[in-house]
């Protein structure tokens, strides 16, 4: 029987929760493009319940043991001395979040001779070295469209919130104040402005979906483009080339995955690019930004703002500068683990381990890395190499109860 170790951010401070705000959660029949819902034989758990975090053990622990296996289920993933490090040698199967990845880099690989699985509940498996796992035929794996619909909500409530200074504003009230020209003097409509993705994918379609009726104009960059009865339907313009998007945009949202072609590519130089005061929205993966050059352009005004969820590391060390630098509105890494979209990635992570288990194919649209090389939304969406690198960081990061 295989051992499967599964890497799941901390409780809440007070505990798992015995109730939760809401009933139940709406229901969903398929995604937007036809494709279907998450399709487990069963499910060991009440939908909307917290399942990303450790006591949740994303509703497998009463399948997996059924079957034979061991599951171990712990938060402790960085450095030497994690609980990570201690089981990865003989995990056969290895179960991470983009929340608080399990970073699986060539070094862990090399010394887990034994492991044929790396399934990421949720999606974006840049956490894993793809290359690693080519090399050494591990099939990696996620729950692709599970959250995007989450993520692209996300992306519009942060760009509102920037270009309306909410975050000032609303603290203003929580420091008894009534201070109205200090939070407008940075709030703007986005009604007129120009607004645009990189990549128009799931996500990131899902964003221009969303921003039509606020009256903006909408712009893409993707290297495959949108069929033109789409561009139409939304008013899109088409960029080749991502510099041109972020010289015409007020806006810009990240939604593409990292791999070492997009990997730093807003940088010192790309920000220049920008119009001056434009807003930044990255709940892509952060180390698509170079960190100090987004800090050092929200300081001399070249950025009136920037807002995501990502970071790199994950968890960020107390001393990142994304905690401290002026006109962010910086989030952790929450857009893709609400209660509603955790339903439908453990869903997902139970039908790929029950593929898996059984000798089944796991759905194409899941597959990252099979049979040595890129397969599936992987051989659509990402290019060979590692993105893991200085992940060691995030042993630096002290919890704060």
């Amino acid at each position: 029987m295989a051992k499967v170790v599964c890497v799941l951010y901390d409780d809440p401070v007070d505990g798992y929760p015995k109730s939760y705000a809401r009933d139940d959660l709406p229901e969903l029949t398929g995604y937007p493009d036809g494709q279907t819902l998450p399709t487990p034989k069963a499910i060991d758990f009440q939908p909307g319940a917290l399942l990303g975090s450790v006591s949740g053990e994303l509703g497998l622990r009463k399948y997996l043991e059924s079957q034979g296996h061991e599951f171990i289920v712990t938060s402790s993933k960085d450095g030497p001395e994690s609980d990570l490090e201690k089981h990865l040698a003989d995990a056969e199967v290895l179960i991470s979040q983009p929340f608080w990845p399990a970073y699986l880099t060539a070094e862990r690989i090399a010394g887990a001779p034994k492991l044929k699985l790396a399934l990421t509940a949720g999606i974006g498996s840049d956490h894993v070295d793809l290359q690693a796992a080519i090399d050494h035929n591990i099939t990696v794996a996620e729950v692709t469209y599970c959250n995007s619909n989450s993520v692209a909500e996300h992306v519009v409530m942060m760009i509102l919130g920037l270009v309306r200074n909410y975050i000032p504003s609303y603290n203003w009230v929580i420091k008894g104040g009534w201070n109205i020209a200090d939070c407008v003097a940075r709030s703007y409509d986005v009604e007129g402005m120009h607004v645009g993705t990189v990549a128009a994918g799931r996500i990131g379609l899902g964003v221009l979906k969303r921003l039509k009726p606020f009256d903006v104009h909408l712009h893409y960059n993707d290297r495959h483009r949108l069929p033109e009865a789409v561009e139409k339907e939304l008013g899109l313009t088409w960029h080749a080339k991502r510099e041109d998007l972020y010289a015409a945009c007020d806006v810009v949202t990240l939604n593409c995955p990292l791999h070492p072609e997009t990997e730093h590519m807003i940088n010192e130089d790309t920000l220049k690019l920008f119009k001056r005061g434009a807003y930044l929205v990255n709940t892509a993966r952060g180390k698509l930004c170079d960190r100090d050059a987004v800090a050092r352009a929200l300081e001399n005004g070249q950025l009136a703002g920037y807002a995501g969820d990502v970071w790199f590391p994950q968890p960020a060390p107390q001393d990142h500068p994304w905690r401290t630098m002026p006109h962010h509105g910086m989030t952790p890494h929450i857009s893709g683990t609400s209660l509603s979209a955790q339903t439908r990635y453990a869903a997902g992570t139970r039908e790929i381990l029950e593929c898996y288990f059984e000798g089944r194919p796991i759905r194409d649209e899941y597959l990252i890395v099979q049979g040595g090389a890129l397969a599936g939304t992987g051989a659509h969406s990402y290019s060979e190499g590692s993105a893991t690198g200085g992940s060691e960081e995030a042993a630096k990061f002290k919890r704060v109860s």
